[in-house]
């Protein structure tokens, strides 16, 4: 991101805490920008208390790990609970351009929303199979169109704006999402990486700091995902939905989505 458009990003963050009423009614201000503090759910984190580093992951991936596998089939209606829209319903909260859209409205047109892998299932090759492939703490409402003009890329700052997502920029190796999904998409790469870590039968999926990873079960760019993950702090709606996949699917949490400060000691 441009220092211009950092600016203009955190001028615009404080109208929108100041003034959240002004924002147009599709951006769903009160999901995506009212922020929670660092939580423990119960006694889900028992036993990581003092832990860091090395030991830290290792004991989130075992924690992580235990979770219900959901069938491809079974995330449609998943994401319709999970990325409800708390003003509406029958509708659903887009990834990327944060509109929301009727529930029913999923499909392949391009007009339709569908299923985006925020860690690209091509990296790492595991497609639409159970585990990795029907991840709710990755799967996202987006788009159809949006969705084809992210297709594989990592994630990083720049590049020409997006027509139908204002705000998203991408380049010919990365992605740039708008500033309020920012946070969002780099925990849920940590959260990836973290439980997959090839013990399982899948790839082990890793954070790197570059940008192109193509096929290879890597997605960067970590440095830029770090900053991504300080700069938008979990909203509300990202905390919902953690309980919402915990309680009623998976019956695992994202801990970056509850500890943020998790990523420096971890990565």
């Amino acid at each position: 991101m441009t220092p211009t458009r950092r600016v203009a990003a955190l001028a615009g963050a404080l109208a929108l805490v100041v003034a959240p009423a002004a924002l147009p009614a599709q951006a769903l201000a009160p999901a995506a920008t009212t922020t929670v503090a660092a939580s423990d759910p119960g006694t889900y984190y028992d036993g990581v208390e003092g832990l860091s580093g090395a030991q830290l992951r290792a004991a989130l991936t075992d924690l992580v790990s235990d979770q219900r596998v959901l069938s491809y089939s079974q995330v449609w209606d998943g994401i319709k609970d999970v990325d409800e829209d708390p003003q509406d319903t029958s509708s659903v909260v887009l990834l990327y351009s944060g509109t929301s859209s009727p529930k029913s409205n999923n499909g392949g047109g391009v007009d339709n929303w569908n299923r985006e892998h925020v860690w690209a299932k091509s990296h790492g090759d595991f497609g639409t199979t159970a585990g990795p492939g029907t991840d709710l703490h990755h799967l996202r409402p987006t788009d159809v169109t949006v969705n084809s003009a992210r297709g594989n890329l990592d994630f990083d700052e720049g590049g020409t704006q997006n027509q139908e997502a204002p705000g998203n920029y991408a380049d010919g190796d990365s992605w740039e999402p708008r500033d309020a999904d920012k946070g969002d998409v780099a925990r849920m790469i940590f959260y990836m990486a973290v439980r997959y870590e090839g013990a399982d039968g899948f790839a082990d999926l890793e954070v790197n700091d570059r940008t192109g990873n193509g096929s290879a079960p890597y997605m960067g760019r970590l440095s830029v995902l770090k900053e991504w993950n300080e700069l938008d702090p979990p909203s509300a709606f990202e905390q919902r939905r953690n309980d919402r996949i915990h309680d009623g699917w998976q019956g695992n949490r994202n801990p970056f989505v509850d500890h943020p400060e998790w990523v420096e000691s971890i990565f």
